[in-house]
């Protein structure tokens, strides 16, 4: 769900990486369902046992590396990949069982509409298990989703990723803000860790911390499991402080104010949090740095992770950040959410249906030609798929003004140069 260029009182939202009603999520990203525990009445041959490589059956599907193939062009700050030939596969997720196909498609993934996902499943584009099959066919567990596309990944910061300290198990970045850490969603090659494995020429990367796509800073990423495992552990035992700045709209006090308040997931399809009456213990303390008469640069730290949190506390506070594009003020749902406002389930829904009004979903191939004011308006396509080509973002688009600054254990400390907007004399 990130925004494209659109006047400030109405931003675009568009549902894509990463949340429920998007593309198949990239192999790379997907766990492999539990196995089934239900034991069928009928006597079936027993089949020679599959090898397993470290949980996973030799040559997974998952594994597959196709890094060399990638192709960037990077002009005007801008990273592109260019389009190639790509099929999506997932084991079925839980929700998906006993639905038909065509529901799982037409109802999960809203990149293209029901007259193309009955199309390719006709024509075998789209399979199961490696077979073509019914749009009726009941998804059951440990089947495999396949979808063979044209694919068009959205483009993402043009930005350097910056290399802060390196050793034998261990690299650590300055992520720029405007690019995923992973394959999810749309986005595959456009990622930090594709991107890493290119230049580095490295195979696996094993990420132990997340940032958001617009959020800038530092990632820790293990060179082996172990050494992310260990990472992931730490952090999740509180032995990592994560020291954040952030610039907010207004005069942020200057003494240090500590919020409490409970966050919840109020819509995992729009990866939208916010302070619910239901949600989860969480903690952050902030400090003012700076104001400027406008904005104010603000020091976090948070001390709880749930997702968003630094940017729904800070606009449950009243000082959102200044540029977000969700939690932001000046949006269409922006009266629904009021400083020191707790939602319960009704009035949640309420914001969740309003950001969906304005919500956007990415245009496929079998979308009907528009008909604005009476004119035929054809847009440009793809000339090997016949897909919507939309335009790029702007640069600013990208990256919100929260950047992770410093990171310290037990017997290690790592930090990144203040961001510009960071400076005591940056003006909007």
């Amino acid at each position: 769900m990130e925004a494209t260029e659109q006047p400030s009182t109405q931003p675009e939202i568009v549902v894509e990486a990463g949340h429920k009603r998007k593309s198949i999520d990239d192999s790379e990203d997907l766990e492999q369902q539990v196995q089934d525990q239900v034991k069928t009445k009928e006597t079936k041959p027993k089949q020679p046992r599959q090898k397993r490589v470290k949980g996973r059956l030799e040559n997974d599907f998952r594994d597959k590396n196709d890094i060399s193939n990638a192709e960037y062009i990077v002009e005007n700050g801008l990273r592109t990949v260019k389009p190639y030939f790509f099929e999506y596969r997932a084991y079925a997720k839980g929700r998906w069982m006993q639905r038909s196909l065509i529901n799982v498609f037409t109802e999960e993934f809203q990149d293209r509409n029901e007259k193309y996902y009955r199309h390719a499943m006709e024509t075998g584009l789209i399979t199961v298990n490696g077979e073509k099959t019914s749009p009726d066919h009941i998804v059951k567990n440990n089947d495999v989703l396949g979808h063979k596309i044209h694919r068009h990944e959205p483009v993402v910061t043009g930005k350097p990723i910056e290399i802060v300290h390196r050793s034998d198990d261990l690299i650590v970045i300055n992520k720029p803000g405007g690019i995923p850490i992973h394959p999810a969603g749309r986005y595959r090659h456009n990622t930090v860790i594709h991107v890493m494995r290119k230049e580095l020429e490295i195979d696996r990367l094993f990420p132990a911390n997340r940032l958001d796509r617009p959020t800038s800073g530092l990632m820790l990423i293990g060179l082996n499991s172990d050494r992310a495992r260990q990472l992931e552990a730490e952090m999740t035992g509180g032995f990592i402080q994560k020291e954040y700045v952030c610039r907010v709209v207004g005069e942020f006090p200057e003494e240090e104010i500590v919020c409490e308040e409970p966050l919840k997931t109020i819509s995992y399809k729009l990866s939208l949090n916010y302070v619910h009456q239901d949600g989860k213990a969480s903690k952050t303390i902030f400090k003012r740095l700076s104001y400027n008469g406008k904005t104010s640069v603000v020091w976090c730290r948070p001390r709880s992770g749930r997702t968003h949190q630094i940017r729904v506390h800070l606009r449950y506070l009243g000082y959102p950040i200044a540029n977000d594009p969700i939690y932001g003020n000046g949006l269409p749902w922006s009266d629904l959410i009021q400083k020191g406002q707790t939602l319960n389930d009704e009035s949640a829904e309420k914001v969740v249906q309003k950001v969906m009004e304005v919500a956007t979903f990415p245009e496929g191939m079998w979308e009907d030609i528009e008909d604005k004011d009476g004119v035929k308006e054809i847009k440009p396509r793809c000339e090997e798929c016949g897909i919507v080509l939309t335009p790029d973002p702007s640069k600013k688009e990208l990256f919100i003004w929260l950047h992770a600054w410093k990171y310290a254990g037990k017997d290690w400390a790592y930090e990144t140069a203040l961001p510009d907007w960071a400076e005591e004399s940056f003006t909007e």
